[in-house]
């Protein structure tokens, strides 16, 4: 049974490293703030220290997930399937890979952005790194639901969670096409290139709170077995 002590001597040792690798990679998404910041200024020297933070920091969670998958016991041992774990693992690293993308191409091209829509995209941002701070949410009932043995009122609790994290992202979805129509509007005034670089980064900070939702949904299989 999950509740025997040695059920928990082995089960319990994987989550809370999962849950300190989701912190870490928010922690990566979070520095995009100020660095957005100093991106609309043109402050160059504070977005490249921005950016540096942000690549040292994807570089630690890369660390814990290396570590977590040599550390992991076999399934044996687990309340849930091994592969699943790997799989959450997989997603949660994927917040930070893309927080490390956003950084480097703004910074590396030294990216303008027009006046009219460095609101929306500054909302943008915000709405998509709620997302991933409702998916930490989610992540720290891992406990709670090991001690009720993946049922009962915890998981009803967990499934609120996601279902809220799933809101969040339609949210981020509206907010992303409601910017796309913004450039549209004021595109023919940019470089071309630079129109295109502008959607893709608009396209990788939804893809914040998409990979959130999927952390979302990979917990929800943990649910189902």
């Amino acid at each position: 049974m999950v509740n025997s002590p040695i059920m928990q001597m082995f089960a319990r040792s994987p989550f809370k490293p999962m849950q300190e690798h989701i912190i870490k990679a928010q922690a990566s998404a979070a520095e995009l703030i100020p660095f957005f910041d100093a991106v609309i200024a043109n402050d160059w020297n504070t977005a490249s220290e921005c950016q540096h933070r942000i690549a040292v920091i994807e570089g630690e969670a890369d660390d814990m997930k290396r570590d977590i998958r040599q550390r992991l016991p076999a399934s044996i041992f687990l309340p849930v399937p091994r592969t699943d774990l790997l799989d959450l693992l997989r997603m949660q690293d994927k917040i930070a890979n893309r927080a490390k993308d956003i950084a480097g191409l703004m910074l590396g091209r030294q990216m303008q952005v027009p006046e009219p829509i460095q609101d929306e995209l500054r909302e943008l941002l915000r709405t998509a790194l709620q997302t991933i701070e409702q998916a930490v949410l989610a992540l720290s009932e891992l406990d709670e639901l090991l001690a009720a043995g993946f049922r009962g009122h915890e998981v009803d609790i967990v499934e609120r969670l996601i279902t809220e994290l799933d809101r969040l992202e339609h949210k981020t979805d509206e907010h992303e096409r409601e910017l796309r129509a913004s450039l549209f509007r004021v595109e023919r005034d940019l470089w071309p290139i630079d129109v295109m670089f502008l959607y893709q980064i608009i396209q990788w900070v939804g893809d914040l709170a998409n990979r959130a939702q999927q952390v979302g949904s990979r917990l929800q299989l943990l649910l189902a077995r």
